[in-house]
């Protein structure tokens, strides 16, 4: 009986380290996308100001 128990201990465990993985997993992505949304906000913002210049600085200069 003690071995019965200790393995519906085991088997009620399970789920709660299933459902914190999924939270950690799912605020790892939540970060990510905030860096993501925060990078491209930047660019956007930068192509507001001065379009040109941004643009101008990945254009190759004679065999760069």
């Amino acid at each position: 009986m003690a071995q019965q128990f200790a393995q519906q201990q085991h088997r009620s465990e399970e789920p709660q380290s299933q459902a914190q993985d999924e939270t950690q997993k799912t605020n790892k992505s939540q970060e990510q996308e905030d860096a993501l949304d925060a990078v491209l906000d930047d660019i956007s913002s930068t192509l507001e100001t001065d379009a040109e210049t941004y643009v101008s600085s990945f254009v190759q200069k004679g065999g760069e």
